[in-house]
């Protein structure tokens, strides 16, 4: 990492309309959160100088990045449409409820296919979001990733409260 400044110290999902949430996903949430507050790269290109509280949130078909800078508490929000993302996201929900299937069914060579096919979606929305990101805030892949998973967890809750698209639909 060439700025260790240039970093998310803290994050928020928005918890305005509470979805209870399968052990897994909440699992996913957590295990992203984590790995994420642990080592990532965020740069945003405003030139806003970290290390960052980020708040992410889900209204309109669209996410919002509510980015802080913990030093003097200046500010920016990126917004970027979820629209590209809705293929990628109903077929990532659609892999991780088999896989969930399978693991409860103890299957496990249809486990690890599956994880394969998972682990696919899940860098191809990664990549996606890295470029659609591009000019906003530089991201690394882990970071991407990452962010990803909790733009998954976020457009459930969205997608249940009418908020955004269903993964489903």
């Amino acid at each position: 990492m060439a700025d260790d400044s240039q970093r998310i110290a803290e994050i928020t999902l928005d918890e305005r309309t509470v979805l209870r949430r399968s052990p897994e996903i909440e699992h996913e949430r957590a295990a992203a959160i984590a790995d994420l507050l642990h080592d990532n790269h965020f740069a945003p290109a405003s030139g806003l100088a970290g290390p960052f509280r980020l708040h992410l949130s889900i209204a309109d078909g669209r996410l919002a990045m509510d980015i802080q800078a913990l030093a003097d508490g200046s500010s920016d929000t990126v917004v970027l449409s979820l629209r590209p993302f809705g293929r990628i996201i109903k077929d990532y929900f659609l892999v991780c409820e088999s896989y969930i299937k399978a693991i409860r069914g103890g299957n496990l060579g249809q486990v690890e296919a599956i994880d394969m096919g998972r682990r696919g979606l899940h860098n191809e929305g990664a990549a996606l979001l890295a470029e659609s990101l591009a000019d906003k805030v530089a991201v690394d892949t882990d970071t991407a990733r990452r962010l990803f998973t909790l733009i998954c967890v976020l457009h459930l809750k969205a997608a249940s409260h009418g908020l955004g698209e269903h993964p489903r639909s």
